[in-house]
């Protein structure tokens, strides 16, 4: 393979249908407003991330493939049966605010699978050799959706059903990478007892949100049972930028990735701590990204043959996500970086060194053969 061969981006049309509707950001609509707006997470995103891929000046080297609806048996892989039947009831029932952000309407049930299903056609394409590169282009979001819970605009987890499908593929080892700016607890709930998945979350220090997600995503929560250790969060603080978002990479994910020797990568790739973003202060512009798609290149042909799989996530804010993208999509690459043509945004850098150096002292991957032995 080489730096310019074609990126397999996997897109689904019918994943816009999941109509989120009007809110107050990512709340119920405000009463005191006649003039409402939509939810932040909407269709135009993915149609402007989809334009930029497809339009910009990495789309010699990008190929589209379909995506395809998922079924329930497989979303049972990763989520209990009966969660996922009570989200087809609820679709069924007309939907309605599952969460205090999170919208499900009469018409999303299809929608839904199919942003599944084109994470695990993502995953597909790669496993069977057919490019060693893919990306699921699809929303809504999934890293939020625990085994039995959906919050945070998420129903079924994209990224946990593409690292099943690696392991049941015969992938001994797969490490999950989240750079969403949100905590990736969907993803650590599911894992969370496993050693044979590495679950890395780099994003802003939130703390839980209540009930529908009560994972922390601070350095204490590291596994449990056979898993213990096998969790890595990374709780940036506010406006920690690209030098911190690449630290991580670099002293982090990098070390914990020699030791694990993974099988697979699998991103969950968002683009909201952007400087522009909504829904994230971290303040990562074009160079942020390019610098991550760059990583999880290196990273892929150190220990998996040149082969990742990354699935969409957050990035809310339509007039610069989409550039989030591209530069993230040509790191991947190896391509040039497009020029930013909105962010200036200096990177803030107080108290990273102490983070790290924290970070270091944890004994991570307990021992036995993924340890590095």
């Amino acid at each position: 393979m080489t730096r310019r061969d074609p990126l397999a981006v996997h897109f689904d049309a019918r994943v816009l249908d999941h109509d989120t509707g009007s809110a107050l950001h990512e709340t119920a609509p405000s009463p005191w407003f006649a003039a409402n707006e939509p939810h932040t997470e909407g269709r135009l995103r993915i149609e402007r991330m989809h334009d930029v891929l497809g339009r910009g000046p990495a789309a010699d080297a990008i190929r589209f493939a379909p995506g395809r609806l998922a079924s329930e048996e497989e979303l049972a892989r990763v989520h209990e049966a009966d969660y996922v039947a009570e989200i087809r009831r609820a679709a069924e029932r007309g939907g309605g605010w599952v969460t205090g952000t999170t919208r499900l309407a009469s018409g999303s049930y299809e929608p839904l699978l199919a942003a599944a299903g084109t994470a695990l056609a993502a995953a597909e394409t790669v496993l069977s050799g057919a490019a060693p590169l893919a990306y699921a282009l699809t929303r809504p979001p999934g890293h939020h959706a625990q085994r039995a819970q959906a919050d945070g605009y998420c129903f079924f987890n994209g990224a946990a059903l593409a690292a099943d499908a690696a392991r049941r593929a015969g992938v001994e080892r797969v490490l999950v990478i989240d750079w969403d700016v949100h905590h990736g607890n969907g993803t650590q709930d599911i894992f969370y007892e496993r050693d044979d998945v590495l679950t890395v979350s780099l994003h802003m220090d939130h703390g839980a949100w209540g009930a529908s997600h009560p994972q922390t995503g601070r350095l204490e929560e590291r596994g449990a049972g056979a898993g213990e250790g096998f969790n890595q969060n990374v709780p940036l603080p506010l406006g920690a930028g690209n030098a911190g978002y690449l630290r991580a990479f670099d002293e982090v994910i990098a070390p914990l990735a020699e030791r694990f020797r993974p099988g697979m990568i699998v991103c969950a790739s968002g683009q909201d701590a952007s400087a522009y973003d909504p829904n994230g202060r971290h303040n990562v512009s074009m160079p942020g990204f390019h610098g991550i798609g760059g990583r999880v290149r290196e990273l892929a042909d150190r220990h998996t043959d040149g082969r990742a799989i990354l699935v969409q996530e957050g990035g809310y804010n339509p007039s610069y996500a989409p550039y989030c993208l591209l530069a993230t999509v040509e790191g991947l690459l190896g391509l040039d970086a497009t020029p930013d043509p909105l962010a200036y945004v200096p990177d803030q850098t107080l108290g990273l060194d102490d983070l790290f150096a924290e970070i270091r002292g944890l004994t991570a991957l307990p021992g036995g053969p993924a340890a590095g032995e």
